[in-house]
């Protein structure tokens, strides 16, 4: 049936919820905000070109996302870039929207480019860019709506929209454009490649996704300043955080 497989994604991601919120754990802002992502990937698959190639793209997409989440939690090696977002809940000093883009980052700059390529290898992945693309633009189309709930729990977020634009457009160094682009690159280079030129390229892609992501999480003064204002005022409660990134 038509999108069974994204709803089992979905049951999937509420597990990591669900998971997260009885912990009290940081491991869920990205999952929450995942399944708001995947949630729309279904609402669409009807309108797209191919539904059944798209809820391949989405599946593959979100299995980039466990196997870094269940590697992780098992000591088993990881993805730099994935490696760096999950490490850094651990911190405390970061907004909640720093969190989320860590993982965007390591989602977008890396898994997506390898799970296009991974269903539509060579010359199929031509014909793959305008569903490729749908999931980019829904999730710039998130973005907005996220840093308005994220304002309730949040209220200096705002301040962001004044020091570096709308949140779709650049959090620190990090820029949802510019990852969609570098995902097409990433796709485009390992979609003709052998297998050993793919793990190869794949170490180098993720060595620049993991560059990205410091900078997201580490930016120097004066986004540091803005970002340690937001924490300041930002909740540390992380169910409610959750209850925001619900929606």
């Amino acid at each position: 049936m038509p999108g069974e497989r994204i709803r089992e994604v979905v049951e999937r991601l509420d597990r990591v919820v669900e998971r997260a919120r009885r912990e009290k754990s940081r491991t869920g802002y990205f999952a929450a905000l995942y399944r708001r992502v995947t949630l729309a990937v279904a609402d669409q698959l009807s309108s797209v070109e191919d539904p059944a190639r798209m809820e391949r793209l989405d599946v593959a997409f979100a299995q980039r996302y466990f196997d870094a989440y269940d590697g992780f939690h098992a000591g088993r090696p990881i993805s730099r870039c994935w490696l760096l977002a999950f490490q850094a809940l651990q911190r405390s000093d970061l907004i909640a929207l720093q969190h989320l883009v860590a993982g965007i980052n390591a989602h977008i700059n890396l898994d997506l480019g390898i799970a296009a390529a991974q269903i539509a290898p060579g010359h199929a992945l031509p014909a793959l860019r305008r569903d490729f693309e749908r999931i980019n633009d829904l999730l710039a189309a998130l973005m907005p709506r996220v840093q308005a709930d994220l304002a309730d729990i949040s209220p200096l977020i705002g301040r962001l929209d004044a020091a570096f634009g709308r949140l779709d457009t650049a959090v620190g160094s990090f820029s949802l454009g510019a990852a969609r682009d570098f995902a097409w690159t990433v796709a485009l280079s390992l979609a003709w490649a052998p297998p050993a030129v793919q793990l190869v390229q794949v170490r180098v892609y993720d060595r620049t996704a993991t560059h990205l992501g410091r900078a997201a999480l580490d930016p120097p003064p004066p986004a540091s300043h803005v970002f340690a204002e937001i924490r300041a005022q930002e909740s540390t409660s992380v169910v409610d955080v959750l209850d925001a990134l619900a929606g």
